[in-house]
């Protein structure tokens, strides 16, 4: 219990809650101590309203982003009251207000927030509104608690500038050990394989997450401050884990036929599953190391499983002699290999957690980092392009605006108490999918009966105000901390923190509570009903793009592993993008996948094929891995014409999914000849026969060579066969 505790105070969940509980109670006790209570709760407001556009990156994205949200929040409460009076405007700039607030979602993860800073701001505008000089000095004073913040945010990097890339790097390894956890299961006899895919595929949109935080703040640390000795431990340590996750994709086994072939052999394949299942145990071990600060020593001795695995194969050699057990040592071998290519990363990244770790001897290993940001530049071109009911964020904003004018007006109409409340509740529960909004409806619901309960139930036995005050700072600090990890719990903290407030400025407690648990209902339902009728974002309408952009992105990689083979030398940034396109839009799909089981069951359209198509994706982005991974660590000889008939062959495969998936057209034909394809397999297996009968290689090249030649062929049966399943489940996605 207690190491869960320190677990969860060691977050970066809990010190993004720390800072702004901090920068919120400061001016309201320094103020109140000069007995001027409202003016030190207007500045903590402005903090809480730049709270939000606070996210990880490097601190000049940080302070650029903060900067640009402390005055945006300023100047919409300035608005709201100057238009406030003039009602025959107000509903009009009141629409045009929330839609563009809204639309400025489309320049991505730092303008959504930013634009959900200055809609709460919006909403909160009308809790107090004012005129001539009064509007002035409350916006004025939402600015100074904008730029507090501020401060203490940059106060906390300074303290400790690397501790969120390290939880993040922790987190990152702990999910690398779970994938290679899942492959370590996949060698029990009885293993639901079906089910362990499907766990990888949704551990690879984890994995797609953690990593593109990593990179905003990692490599852009790196490219606009330089690079530190500790910075660029940490991108090697981020590259080597990205090297473990290919290497993992790239070496997939059969697992039925090994357990057919070492049937009556089990202990080479116990011994191999052993070590692997320790291969994630000590990465396992070093995430919790990092994030609990102690020193990390390995539990398991790696060399040595891996000296365990040599001699188990030897002895199978040994038991069968050599020409009746080739085959099987053959299979071994190969596991092998992959086992110690992983110890050989794994040891780069426990080395750069121990003392004896010289950054510089990975020189290189960073170049060309940059490019693999995603650039940060907001063009007007790209806000007009989204001005149509093509984008998902258009038809959102439209929503939004729409149902926020309903519930002002239904506040407006209705006795309510406070209208704010019913348009915070929209704001905060409103996504752009169904799945999600639903999801948050309910939590809210849940969380603000819940809290309201709980808060009276206190606020009847206790009436010391300095209790109260205590119980409303921790409530407010563990409701920003929960908002990420369990909205549930973080709206039940959030409702006790508003009614101790309450319960300290007001006596009629109990009628704050019925108003807000009344106007939260309303507000949820509004967002509920909305996102059914109004213009709804159903995911079956947006897989074909995800599947458009995942098959092209398999389609760069596989060329760039094909232009590679060619033409040999160092591997390019070019291969590593489209690696790391190639994973991210592979994840991209599962994730769209994901959205559409938590849709309604009329709308989860065609689910069987979609799942089918982010399998046959996963399992093309592996055999491309397994080739290219292949192609990097051995000396291989030349690409052979018959070679690069296949690859393109399989570039033309998946050419036509994505013209099936653009122009539903199901009639475009095959551009190769199926008889033609069978004559380049032959021709690659002649290739290799007349390596055997030349007789003039010694056992070791010999063997080299028909490793290599089995691998490749074997590598473009499966991408081929998997670019005509590609093909022909498009089909069957569109024709449904």
């Amino acid at each position: 219990m207690i190491s869960r505790i320190r677990k969860f105070t060691d977050s970066t969940y809990f010190t993004n809650a720390l800072k702004v509980t901090i920068a919120g109670v400061i001016p309201v006790l320094l103020f109140s101590f000069f007995g001027n209570f409202e003016m030190g709760f207007i500045i903590a407001l402005g903090a809480f309203f730049t709270y939000p556009s606070d996210i990880p990156s490097s601190l000049k994205h940080k302070i650029n982003g903060v900067l640009v949200t402390s005055f945006l929040v300023t100047g919409v409460n300035l608005l709201v009251n100057i238009v406030y009076p003039y009602h025959w405007i107000f509903y009009i700039f009141l629409a045009l207000l929330i839609f563009f607030l809204s639309m400025i979602s489309v320049y991505g993860q730092r303008a959504t927030m930013v634009s959900f800073s200055a809609l709460l701001t919006f909403s909160l505008s009308f809790a107090h509104l004012h005129t001539g000089w009064e509007m002035v000095q409350y916006s004025g004073l939402i600015l100074a608690g904008g730029l507090f913040y501020l401060i203490i945010s940059v106060a906390f990097h300074y303290i400790s500038p690397h501790r969120y890339t390290e939880l993040e790097i922790a987190e990152c390894i702990k999910l690398t050990a779970k994938y290679l956890k899942l492959r370590g299961d996949l060698w029990t006899i009885d293993a639901d394989r079906k089910a362990i895919i499907e766990k990888q595929l949704h551990l690879q949109v984890e994995l797609n997450t953690i990593r593109q935080n990593i990179r905003d703040v990692l490599i852009s640390s790196h490219t606009n401050s330089g690079s530190s000795n500790q910075n660029r431990k940490m991108i090697i340590v981020f590259i080597s884990l990205a090297e473990i996750l290919e290497l993992a994709l790239s070496t997939s086994f059969d697992h039925d036929k090994l357990h057919q072939k070492f049937d009556k052999h089990p202990k080479v394949l116990l011994t191999y599953q052993s070590l692997a299942y320790n291969l994630a145990t000590s990465l396992r071990q070093l995430s919790k190391s990092i994030k609990n600060k102690t020193k990390y020593i390995s539990k398991h001795n790696l060399l040595r499983d891996l000296s365990a695995l040599q001699l188990a194969i030897t002895e199978y050699e040994n038991n069968l002699g050599k020409e009746s057990a080739s085959e099987g040592v053959f299979m071994l071998t190969t596991m092998l290999e992959y086992a110690e290519k992983q110890i050989e990363k794994i040891k780069i990244v426990e080395r750069a957690f121990t003392l004896a770790f010289n950054s510089h001897d990975f020189k290189g290993k960073d170049k060309d980092l940059e490019k693999f940001l995603t650039p940060q530049y907001y063009p007007l071109s790209t806000l007009i392009q989204n001005l149509s009911f093509s984008s998902t964020i258009f038809r959102h904003s439209l929503r939004l605006t729409i149902t926020i004018l309903i519930g002002f007006i239904i506040g407006k109409v209705l006795p309510f108490q406070n209208v704010y409340w019913i348009l915070l509740t929209i704001i905060v529960i409103m996504r752009p999918g169904y799945g999600l909004t639903k999801q948050r409806s309910f939590h809210r619901i849940f969380g603000t009966i819940l809290g309201g309960f709980i808060a009276f139930g206190v606020l009847t036995f206790i009436h010391n105000h300095i209790i109260i005050s205590i119980f409303a700072i921790l409530s407010m600090l563990l409701g920003f901390a929960f908002n990420h990890l369990n909205y549930k719990v973080s709206a039940t903290f959030v409702t006790m923190y508003i009614v101790f407030i309450y319960g300290i400025l007001t006596p009629n407690i109990s009628d704050v509570i019925q108003y807000r648990i009344l106007d939260t209902i309303v507000g949820a339902a509004l967002a509920f009903f909305a996102n059914y009728f109004l213009w709804p974002s159903w995911e079956f309408l947006s897989i074909p793009i995800y599947l458009e952009k995942s098959i092209k992105a398999n389609q760069n990689y596989l060329n760039e592993i094909s232009i590679f083979y060619n033409k040999k030398g160092a591997v390019s940034t070019s291969y590593r993008l489209a690696r790391k396109n190639a994973l991210i839009e592979t994840g991209n799909l599962m994730a769209s996948f994901q959205r559409m089981t938590q849709e309604p069951k009329s709308k989860q359209k065609q689910l069987p094929q979609v799942y089918k198509l982010a399998v046959l994706n996963h399992s093309l982005l592996s055999s491309s891995a397994s080739l290219g991974t292949y192609i990097q660590s051995h000396k291989t000889t030349s690409a052979s014409e018959a070679f690069n008939v296949v690859v393109n062959t399989v570039i033309k495969n998946l050419d036509i999914a994505i013209a099936i998936l653009k122009e539903n057209d199901l009639d475009i034909k095959e551009n190769l000849p199926k008889e033609d394809l069978a004559l380049r397999f032959t021709e690659l297996k002649n290739i290799r026969e007349k390596e055997l009968k030349a007789g003039v290689l010694n056992d070791d090249t010999f063997h080299l060579k028909m490793q290599e030649a089995q691998l490749v062929i074997e590598q473009l049966i499966w991408l081929t066969n998997l670019s005509k399943n590609i093909v022909k489940t498009t089909k069957e996605l569109i024709q449904s």
